[in-house]
């Protein structure tokens, strides 16, 4: 048995002769036990295989009202919203079955408090969707799990954050304390607190299902009117100029047939880019290789909180009686060569970025040390320059909307930018202030793409997910 502990000094004493930590042979997430980048599609071949699907799953309309292009979160909750605004004929693409891409893989950690109160507020409403709103209307669980999330402060400026953070929350009504280390002990036995100053406690944050949640929003769309259309990959999007010479969004293209339509929803997560270049759109994402790992069963974890230690960089899912550990690498690898094969596949771990993680994990909660890895995820992910997603209308074409870029907090922020992008759509404005993610603010500040994503994936990594 290999352990987490050890895993730093196996790699670096030897990176030819792994231990089993490091191979990570059992794969929870696919059918095979190794991955090479980008190459490894058995999963997708598997379902194809077995539901017998060679084309799309339902014909195609000749016209829709909006076409939504992505069923992983974004574009599942913003088929749902646009449904509840009273839309019937609107048709979600998805190139490969739900999920696909980036959503079936993610951690799926829901916090509440946010330093931006626009940000409280999409999450608050994504919780109200996910833990009770579409259970009533369906009749069906999404698998949320309201476990309670712990932010740890292990200094004082840390602390301070987070006092101010539980003040916006009492302005919101979001239940939440901060705690003493005594406190945390009590809370999190197998929690490391001899170099804390404090905790903020939020009992009402929890973990969410992605295909639970994309399954149960599709449904619930379809029923309203909608149509959710799988294994239909868009080959082109039509544009036309009118009469003032405005380029405006004319159809959507597939192999399968042509969709007549005047707004088209940019829902593709890393696909993003070249989904936007087939209509002249500029979409300033870059796709990276995100990943974590999940361990064997650690006795006495059970019902513990998700924790999120943001000056280590890592967090830590509760997933049944294991956890998930993940965070921000200070050396992402990118993915520059975006494959449109690449659906439920992984990448390899790379444990010479992963394992900068480690320490901070192994420190936070020792009995990790002692814990052997069941599996490891590895997928890509888009992010942005300033870490804020993409959405709302095109300026180069009208009727091409954004839902994409949201580093790795899509399905946390989805069921409020769903709202508020179905909202911009019908009324042409969302009704939260949505400035900071309005992709004309975007492209106004854009410079240096790379290099600035970059910096801020290492230097402002406090507020991600």
């Amino acid at each position: 048995m290999a352990f987490l502990g050890k895993a730093a000094q196996r790699v670096m004493a030897c990176r030819q002769t792994l231990s089993p930590l490091c191979r990570a042979t059992t794969r929870c997430y696919s059918s095979q036990s190794t991955h090479t980048t980008e190459k490894s599609v058995p999963y997708e071949k598997i379902l194809k295989q077995e539901d017998g699907l060679s084309g799309p799953t339902k014909p195609l309309p000749k016209s829709a009202d909006v076409v939504v292009i992505g069923g992983g979160s974004l574009g599942c909750q913003t088929l749902y919203h646009l449904c509840k605004l009273g839309m019937t004929n609107v048709v979600l693409l998805e190139r490969d079955r739900l999920t696909a891409g980036t959503t079936w893989h993610t951690a799926g950690l829901l916090w509440q408090l946010r330093p931006s109160d626009t940000e409280v507020e999409l999450l608050a409403h994504t919780r109200n969707v996910i833990s009770s709103e579409l259970e009533e209307e369906t009749g069906l669980e999404t698998g949320w799990i309201q476990n309670g999330g712990l932010f740890i402060a292990s200094n004082k400026q840390r602390l301070d954050e987070y006092k101010r953070l539980m003040s916006l929350g009492k302005a919101y009504g979001i239940e939440s304390y901060v705690l003493s280390p005594a406190e945390t002990k009590d809370l999190y036995p197998l929690m490391n607190v001899k170099d804390l100053y404090g905790t903020l406690y939020v009992p009402k944050d929890g973990t969410m299902d992605p295909a639970g949640t994309c399954t149960t929003l599709s449904r619930a769309a379809t029923a309203r009117g909608a149509t959710v259309i799988e294994n239909c990959p868009v080959t082109g999007i039509q544009v036309k100029v009118d009469d003032l010479g405005v380029k405006r969004v004319k159809a959507v293209e597939t192999a399968h047939g042509t969709i007549q339509t005047p707004c088209v929803v940019n829902c593709a997560g890393v696909w993003a880019t070249k989904l936007g270049e087939m209509a002249g759109v500029n979409v300033p994402l870059i796709a990276m290789h995100h990943a974590y790992v999940v361990t064997e069963r650690i006795e006495g974890i059970q019902n513990m909180p998700n924790v999120r230690d943001h000056d280590a960089s890592v967090y830590l899912r509760l997933q049944g009686d294991a956890l998930s550990v993940g965070g921000y690498e200070q050396n992402p690898i990118f993915w520059n060569d975006v494959s449109d094969k690449f659906a439920f596949s992984l990448f390899d771990l790379d444990w010479d970025v992963f394992m900068q993680h480690i320490d901070g994990a192994v420190n936070r909660v020792p009995a990790l040390e002692q814990t052997g890895i069941k599996s490891t995820v590895c997928g890509p992910e888009s992010f942005t320059a300033d870490h804020k997603p993409l959405m709302g209308e095109a300026p180069e074409v009208r009727g091409f909307f954004l839902g994409c870029g949201f580093n790795s907090a899509g399905m946390m922020l989805g069921g409020g930018c769903g709202k508020e992008l179905a909202h911009w759509i019908i009324h042409g404005r969302p009704e939260k202030d949505m400035y900071g993610y309005d992709i004309r603010y975007v492209l106004c500040k854009q410079r240096n793409f790379r290099e600035a994503i970059h910096s801020v994936y290492c230097q402002n990594n406090n507020w991600m997910v």
